[in-house]
């Protein structure tokens, strides 16, 4: 079979043929990559690929170098020409325009062009290829966008359609070794861009992913890469999580410590489409209390009184 087809060619042909050039590609898919204004400098650069106009390039995620101890920033130049030594914005996930929070203006250090197993160090690289960045990785945890333009929105984030739900706590088998185990977690938690580490309040540090293959595929990398020490971890654990399906039949009490105050509580469900719009961003703990307030008397009829009387959003 593989001599028949031999896939390296079938692909490589199948792109060629099927796949639309960066030119035409970006025209309209600008638009829904870009999260700002529609008709700001930086969207037209990247729906005209214009190697000229502002830099815009999504860092898609972080590759470790050979001796593992630093990282190629990989991802596409969506508009203009990156080059080495060439002054930046690197702007995180959490970045909001106008803000400082999750920005840092700093110089390329290098910039590669990634092929396979290989990296060929060169000047600069235009719009429409991918390249790989060197001195990013301290100041991005996954994925980011680079820009020049002091207006630049960021691109959109890559949505996964699967969540990290299995999760395995790991520690050190030497108490000793602790320093190199949160050093190894950094580097993994930058590697992959699924996995989740956290630290729990107990102090147990936890790996999140996707499924029982990859967490034990992100131990494997933990253990024999990133640390090389020994390394203790527990069962798999599945996030249990509960819901309120209807009112509850009974008023719940509690008594604040010094007995003054009561509490009384019942649960009912909010809704789904409530629900969705607090996901989506809609509505939720960051909006004005006054336009969340007719927002839910409106759409979702809610009693005035209640709608002014929010406490807080979960799960945070």
């Amino acid at each position: 079979m593989s001599r028949w087809l031999n896939a390296a060619d079938i692909i490589l042909e199948m792109m060629v043929l099927h796949l639309p050039s960066p030119k035409t590609a970006q025209v309209y898919r600008g638009s829904y990559l870009y999260e700002g204004p529609k008709d700001d400098e930086s969207c037209m650069a990247i729906k005209n690929c214009d190697p000229k106009g502002p830099l815009m390039m999504y860092v898609s995620k972080m590759v470790p170098t050979t001796d593992k101890s630093r990282f190629f920033a990989f991802g596409r130049v969506f508009s203009g020409t990156i080059a080495t030594g060439m002054k930046v914005r690197i702007q995180g996930p959490n970045f909001i325009p106008g803000k400082k929070d999750d920005l840092y203006e700093k110089p390329i250090q290098r910039t590669v062009l990634m092929m396979g197993r290989t990296v060929e160090y060169i000047p600069d690289v235009p719009c429409g290829n991918t390249v790989g960045l060197v001195g990013v990785d301290q100041y991005l945890l996954k994925t980011g966008t680079i820009a020049t333009s002091p207006t630049a929105h960021n691109i959109r984030s890559m949505k996964y359609s699967v969540s990290p739900v299995v999760r395995v706590a790991v520690r050190a088998k030497n108490a000793q070794d602790l320093p190199k185990l949160v050093d190894g977690l950094k580097k993994l938690a930058k590697s992959d861009p699924l996995v989740l580490v956290t630290t729990e309040d107990t102090g147990e540090h936890i790996i999140a992913g996707c499924g029982e293959l990859h967490v034990e595929i992100c131990l494997n990398d933990l253990k024999k890469e990133f640390t090389n020490i020994e390394i203790v971890e527990s069962e798999p654990i599945v996030t249990y999580k509960e819901t309120v399906e209807e009112t509850s039949n009974q008023i719940c009490m509690a008594k604040s410590p010094n007995k003054h105050n009561r509490l009384y509580v019942t649960a009912a469900p909010i809704g789904m489409e409530l629900a969705d719009a607090i996901e989506k961003g809609t509505t939720g703990a960051k909006h004005d209390p006054k336009e969340r307030s007719k927002l839910l008397q409106e759409e979702f009829d809610w009693e005035k009184a209640d709608s002014q009387k929010i406490w807080s959003f979960g799960p945070e």
